[in-house]
């Protein structure tokens, strides 16, 4: 059972289709999110991204955790009303496997640091229990709008 369904999640950051690449929340604590997002075949993405052999971009993976961190971020309440958590900085990042049509992504970020508005946080796809990436990265609060 989701701890945050889509509609909630939708409540805490500004991502929407065909851009927001976390469909639920299965685990939260202060410094802990676990996510999912199913990869539908028929993603538009799949059209030009290798046609015959499809295979969900690295940077949007990539993507899947930083909006997973900003829930995280955003339900903790870290940043101020009116703010958005946005990337500064992605450090060594490592991709394991292909993700492929069909497939689920489980999402794991942890927040291991915070100076300021400056959050650091490192992070884990996986598909079948095998790690697809894995990434630390940083963001920042600021004003949306």
């Amino acid at each position: 059972m989701p701890v945050l369904t889509r509609t909630e999640i939708e409540q805490l950051i500004p991502h929407r289709d065909p851009f927001l690449w976390i469909d639920e929340v299965t685990e939260l604590t202060d410094s802990k999110i676990v996510a999912k997002k199913h990869i539908a075949a028929e993603l538009d993405v799949f059209r030009g991204h290798y046609p015959h052999f499809p295979i969900l971009p690295g940077v949007l993976q990539l993507e899947a955790a930083f909006q997973a961190g900003a829930i995280l971020i955003a339900k903790s309440q870290q940043v101020e009303e009116g703010q958005v958590p946005v990337i500064t900085r992605v450090n060594n990042t490592k991709f394991r496997q292909m993700v492929r049509p069909g497939d689920t992504l489980d999402i794991e970020v942890e927040l291991t640091e915070r100076v300021a508005n400056a959050f650091f946080l490192t992070g884990k796809v996986s598909v079948n229990g095998q790690v697809s990436v894995r990434l630390e990265f940083a963001c920042a609060a600021a004003k949306a709008g």
